[in-house]
């Protein structure tokens, strides 16, 4: 059986190791996601939960009433702007939030980490429950159809999706899938360029250019 690194100490490890040195560039970038592609899905007065939230490079920028961050890392909450609120535990089991209190979830390069699809199926499970009715979950991740072995680079990538197997799981969770995008953004920000963000716009706004370069899937549904 899979597991999962739980670990506080291990992941604070691993994520100083792999992302401190490039932690200004990723924050650039994701301004530039966020603001120039992501916020058209969120509103200025949703609530939002960004799961699997890392150092805060979307929730940290996206413009709504309310943020939450959800993560297992304790350095997480250093790295949160002051006016997000951080939720340190295991996004498989019941989360502190009360019933159809969310407006949006989003989870970037997250689900990889889970140890299984029980885990996952849970996790779906209670943001079905915290979102309110036709609320969004917006996922983003690695399409192992196209990143193949390099899949397992990462030390702590254990459940293999694709933007099918992960829509199957939203609509037999609760959900209605209503965007699915086989290959949206690279693969990955490790060991990659430092792109300017005039070129992460421009790639925005051209999307016949990501089946030629995109590696990860971005699924959006709306909860039944």
């Amino acid at each position: 059986m899979a597991h999962s690194i739980k670990d506080p100490q291990e992941l604070q490890g691993i994520y100083k190791r792999r992302f401190d040195r490039r932690l200004a560039y990723r924050q650039r970038l994701w301004q530039t996601l966020t603001t120039g592609f992501f916020q058209q899905y969120v509103r200025p007065d949703a609530v939002v939960l960004d799961l699997g939230c890392g150092y805060g490079e979307f929730i940290n920028h996206v413009k709504c009433r309310r943020k939450l961050g959800m993560d297992l890392n304790p350095e997480s909450r250093a790295h949160l702007a002051p006016d997000v609120e951080f939720l340190a535990q295991d996004c498989s089991h019941p989360w502190a939030l009360p019933d159809a209190s969310l407006d949006v979830v989003f989870t970037s390069n997250f689900f990889e980490h889970l140890p299984d699809k029980l885990a996952l199926r849970q996790t779906l499970r209670e943001a079905a429950r915290c979102l309110r009715p036709g609320g969004s979950l917006i996922a983003l991740g690695p399409n192992i159809k196209y990143v193949q072995g390099a899949y397992w680079d990462f030390w702590d990538h254990f459940l293999c999706l694709t933007e099918q197997s992960l829509g199957e799981a939203l609509e037999t969770n609760g959900y209605r899938v209503r965007e699915s995008h086989p290959r949206f953004p690279p693969y990955s920000t490790v060991n990659a360029p430092d792109y300017p963000g005039v070129l992460v716009r421009l790639y925005l706004a051209l999307p016949f250019d990501w089946p030629l370069l995109g590696k990860q899937f971005l699924v959006i549904a709306e909860r039944l």
